[in-house]
């Protein structure tokens, strides 16, 4: 079976510009998803989809620099984005992830590609409903239910966040959902806001002192340590785009 991770990123974030190109303890936030993914066991190629905008220029340059391949697709329509990058590669199963999650766990990405790979499912997701923080959220489905998703969805929320079509038709799509032992889900390890970032550089400070990986339970314990460090960004709500998206549909 060939996966392909395929990373959306772009820099024209509006709360946070060029958050992609952010430092985060001598390393560009983008390179940081990268490299936290790659020793994934299951994952073939790992590619990265921008956009055909100006200022995604820099990303761009990013990858020809790291001999990383690259699609350059929609700003808006994230789902064409995803379809015509995967469709050329000939790839099985497609792992989507976002840029703005640098503390991935390749254990937790391996074990929600498992879950897909042993059970026949069209989708597998770890979010729905969340158990994990905010910022390992992934979700792994097959190109054909992709390319079903590309052809049929309309709604604006349903192409600027790729994968609603599917998650929402369980009568048509093998759904599954992976929880985590223990709900996570009010913490904010994801990159969106300055708040955002100044929780991230304390946090991968942290383990670069300790010499960690920054697995989910190494993170966890730095945080059972420093629970003042989860008010930084406590603010914000999870799958704010995602509920924006929403009302733009009733428009």
């Amino acid at each position: 079976m060939k996966i392909i991770a395929i990373i959306q990123a772009r820099m024209g974030s509006t709360r946070l510009p060029g958050k992609m190109m952010l430092d985060l303890y001598g390393k560009p936030v983008i390179e940081r998803v990268f490299e936290r993914i790659k020793p994934s066991h299951f994952i073939n190629e790992i590619w990265l989809a921008t956009t055909i905008n100006p200022e995604d220029d820099v990303l761009v340059d990013w990858a020809q620099k790291n001999k990383i391949k690259f699609f350059r697709g929609s700003s808006d329509d994230v789902l064409d984005r995803f379809y015509q990058a995967a469709a050329p590669i000939q790839a099985d199963a497609i792992v989507r992830i976002t840029g703005d999650c640098p503390l991935h766990d390749f254990q937790v990405i391996d074990k929600v590609i498992a879950e897909y790979v042993q059970g026949g499912h069209d989708y597998v997701s770890n979010s729905h409903p969340p158990t994990y923080p905010d910022g390992l959220d992934l979700e792994v489905f097959s190109f054909q239910a992709l390319k079903k998703a590309w052809s049929e969805a309309e709604l604006k929320s349903e192409r600027e966040h790729v994968t609603p079509y599917i998650w929402k038709h369980p009568d048509i799509f093998k759904i599954k959902n992976v929880v985590n032992a223990v709900d996570l889900s009010d913490q904010r390890w994801t990159l969106d806001t300055k708040e955002d970032w100044e929780f991230l550089k304390i946090i991968f400070q942290e383990i670069e002192i300790r010499k960690e990986y920054g697995h989910l339970s190494e993170v966890v314990a730095i945080l059972q340590e420093h629970p003042e460090w989860l008010k930084i960004n406590s603010q914000y709500k999870r799958n704010e785009g995602y509920q924006k998206s929403l009302k733009e549909d009733c428009v």
